[in-house]
């Protein structure tokens, strides 16, 4: 009888370990897709500003009816302003820019991180120091730039001429989602197939 109990006691730990693994890989997806659409819809937002020479949506249309779709989107408010003060180039008095640093993941994967700071030493010193985290590192200007093009869109698309094979995947995604979890970044993108198959399924 206990070594029933003992069983199903086993067989219903795996059950709860298991359905908690699938939780947690549903809202990592969610996650990704949120951090995707907030970068996309910021960089529509530095756009509209720029061109409309305004980040006051009365005067502004275009950039009112892309501040409707961050609301829809559940978009922070801080990342929309943050986003209109990079157009304008303030931030309290601090310019804000676009940054792109380079550098490699687990294995040695290209990377491409696109930051928006109003300072440049703090950014690098964070960016560094969780790559070194996962055992990746900050490479030097065009250190992994040419294993990418940047599309109309300004998102980096891997060219993939040096296509490279990753060995512990989760690794990587999991410095994905903390690369994207500071303030500064606004994407992140890597030279690797492996992951992109990964992400769609």
């Amino acid at each position: 009888m206990f070594g029933l109990s003992k069983k199903w006691f086993i067989i219903s730990l795996m059950s709860g370990h298991s359905k908690w693994n699938n939780i947690k890989n549903r809202k990592g997806a969610q996650d990704k897709l949120k951090s995707k659409n907030f970068s996309q819809l910021s960089r529509l937002i530095r756009a509209a500003t720029k061109q409309g020479a305004s980040g006051d949506p009365k005067s502004n249309p275009t950039l009112r009816l892309i501040l409707d779709k961050a609301r829809v989107a559940n978009m922070p408010k801080d990342k929309v302003q943050k986003a209109i003060d990079a157009a304008l180039g303030k931030n309290n008095g601090n310019q804000i820019q676009e940054i792109v640093y380079e550098g490699f993941g687990p294995g040695g994967v290209g990377m491409m991180i696109v930051a928006l700071t109003d300072n440049l030493n703090r950014s690098s010193s964070e960016i560094r120091f969780i790559l070194s985290k996962f055992g990746g590192s900050l490479g030097s200007p065009g250190s992994a730039k040419y294993m990418f093009t940047r599309n109309q869109e300004g998102e980096f698309v891997a060219t993939m001429k040096f296509p490279i094979s990753v060995e512990d995947n989760d690794k990587l995604l999991e410095l994905i989602d903390v690369l994207r979890d500071n303030e500064d970044v606004e994407d992140v993108f890597v030279a690797c197939d492996l992951l992109e198959d990964k992400e769609d399924n």
